[in-house]
């Protein structure tokens, strides 16, 4: 990696004829204090960090967005597009706010609100260019309010010419552009002693030449820009070394530039705004919490709308995000009705452990407008409890783990061939597909035991209780993991005042989180459950109540002190209840 060196009056003069701004940039945020900061540092002598630039391609000048540097900056301004037809266009990929302090300082204007009006006000903002007190010594202590902030230098941004006299010799700092060469500067220096205040010392007036000097100096003679240019072809190359040079300041991610691409090619409205409103009416409006980010939306537009389901720039091209814009509604509604599923089974940011399992649901409510999977139909009903199953075994099996580009891909093909013959969800068929490279896609025997070893608060407790219930009204209120035999009587305290040995206090102990000890109860009803004493509450609980939540109808077994079998023989009816999922028949 070779960097090349520039000053700032070549640099600048390419600025907005051959240096341009990509779509991925966001906007200029530095205030007036940091640009004089800037050049205040530049005229010091302190080295500025590298930049970085993009020499771009005929091809990728007509798929990318190209935007201009501002100059003259005043609130809400936008960078606007710009013309590159027959120039060669070098995008600035990390500086922009650097090179845009540079134009604003040399070339441009900074507006300024002022004090005590309001923003709304015409007459509060002026346009102000920057200037340098030829007057002010930098090497000197004085009591300047600029020392306190590092700047030595005279530098103010002014709405109009500042008046000289004995003590101040304005000078407009972008005038120096206009003075090149060494001698154009001497022409410059003789002009302005010429036009001094006759207060001005000797040593004063030594002193508005050093500083005419040292700008001339900083601006045309010094190659202080120093900078690489990147030439690959590959935008997502490209964006990786942006998001990296760009890791210290506002962070960014992919998704960031991605959108900032995608919103530049939509025709109608903001996709930042329509995407990231999404995102918050997901994650905040919904029954329940989700937690699903701006890259998890672009993926579900890849894999809803048919393209490649690889992240990557190259994927969204202007014919792929004009498909995107034009189902952007049924996105969204397959994207809400499988979130508010989601939602009613109790899975939610909690225990949701990949999003990516969510996508091949999301993709059959994409392709079956109007199915909630929460009607009494028996198409909702089936279809339901096929998706729960399958999505469970997903999530504890860990299917999208690792490849899961590919996972996705093999998911979206098998249902898109199951669909051509039938409108339900092919749970066996997903099964089959997803065992890529000897992966099991669904619970086995040793996946089972696995299961068994689970304790409460666990996020896969949750989702391994779920699959034991066929008929669990998952409609109403939020389930909660409840213990069948109360931990407040499994505690130390209590086992030694029973006088229980402390080999079984100790299995009583280890037994009482265990999954055999757990239930899924609505949430009013684990409240009840609590309120009155567990003997009552377990005699009144009817023969199908039990068969309901596998608990043995041993009432020996109904106590603490027999918890440890207790938890064993509900393990045992656990165990059968899975493997029964699985087309297998354990005793």
């Amino acid at each position: 990696m070779s960097y090349t060196t520039i000053t700032i009056g070549d640099l600048l003069a390419d600025v907005n004829s051959r240096y341009f701004l990509p779509a991925i940039q966001r906007p200029f945020v530095w205030n007036s204090d940091q640009v004089i900061t800037l050049i205040d540092s530049l005229l010091k002598g302190y080295p500025i960090s590298s930049l970085m630039f993009w020499a771009v391609d005929e091809d990728l000048k007509r798929e990318l967005r190209i935007y201009n540097f501002i100059e003259n900056w005043k609130p809400g301004l936008q960078n606007l597009p710009a013309s590159v037809n027959g120039r060669d266009v070098t995008l600035v990929l990390d500086g922009q706010q650097r090179i845009t302090s540079l134009l604003i300082a040399l070339r441009g204007s900074f507006a300024e609100k002022a004090k005590h009006k309001r923003s709304s006000s015409v007459d509060a903002w002026s346009e102000k260019t920057l200037y340098i007190d030829l007057l002010t010594d930098p090497a000197s202590e004085n009591e300047d309010e600029d020392v306190e902030h590092g700047v030595s230098y005279g530098l103010r941004f002014h709405a109009v010419a500042p008046r000289n006299d004995h003590r101040h010799q304005w000078f407009r700092v972008g005038d120096i552009l206009n003075h090149r060469t060494p001698e154009k500067l001497e022409v410059l220096i003789e002009a302005t002693l010429a036009r001094v205040h006759h207060g001005v010392t000797p040593y004063e007036r030594d002193l508005i030449s050093t500083t005419l000097r040292r700008l001339h100096e900083v601006i045309w003679a010094d190659a202080v820009i120093n900078y690489y240019t990147e030439t690959s072809a590959s935008v997502d190359r490209v964006l990786d070394i942006f998001v990296r040079a760009n890791d210290g300041g506002t962070k960014l991610s992919k998704s960031d530039l991605l959108m900032s691409l995608i919103t530049s090619k939509w025709e109608n409205g903001s996709a930042r705004e329509a995407v990231f409103d999404f995102v918050d009416y997901i994650n905040k409006e919904l029954p329940q919490p989700n937690k699903i980010s701006k890259d998890f939306i672009l993926k579900c537009c890849l894999v809803l709308c048919g393209f490649d389901v690889k992240y990557n720039v190259s994927n969204f091209t202007q014919h792929s995000i004009a498909e995107i814009e034009r189902n952007w509604p049924d996105i969204r509604d397959a994207l809400e009705r499988t979130f508010r599923y989601l939602n009613g089974l109790g899975i939610n940011a909690d225990n949701l452990s990949s999003l990516n399992a969510v996508l091949p649901i999301a993709w059959f409510l994409y392709h079956a407008p109007g199915v909630t999977l929460r009607g009494t139909s028996e198409f909702d009903r089936q279809n339901a409890r096929a998706i729960q199953r399958w999505l469970i075994n997903s999530l504890l099996m860990g299917v999208f783990a690792g490849n899961s580009d590919r996972t996705i891909s093999a998911a979206r093909r098998t249902l898109k061939e199951a669909r051509q013959l039938s409108r339900e969800f092919p749970e066996a068929q997903l099964y089959h597909a997803l065992a890529i490279g000897g992966r099991l896609a669904r619970l086995d025997e040793r996946a089972v035991e696995d299961l068994l070893d689970l304790t409460y608060n666990k996020p896969r407790t949750f989702l391994a209780l779920s699959l034991i219930y066929d008929d669990l009204d998952w409609s109403g209120t939020a389930h909660h993991v409840d213990h069948i035999i109360p931990r407040s009587r499994a505690e130390r305290r209590v086992l030694m005042a029973a006088n229980l040995p402390e080999h079984r206090i100790h299995e009583i102990t280890a037994s009482v989180n265990r999954l055999g000890n757990l239930q899924l109860l609505p949430g009013q009803e684990n409240v009840e459950k609590s309120d009155i004493p567990f003997e009552s509450w377990i005699t009144g609980r009817s023969d199908s109540y039990k068969a309901k939540h596998l608990i043995a109808h041993t009432p020996d077994l109904w106590t603490e002190a027999m918890l440890p079998e207790f938890v064993r023989e509900r393990e045992r009816l656990i165990r059968q209840r899975l493997m029964a999922l699985t087309g297998k028949v354990v005793a």
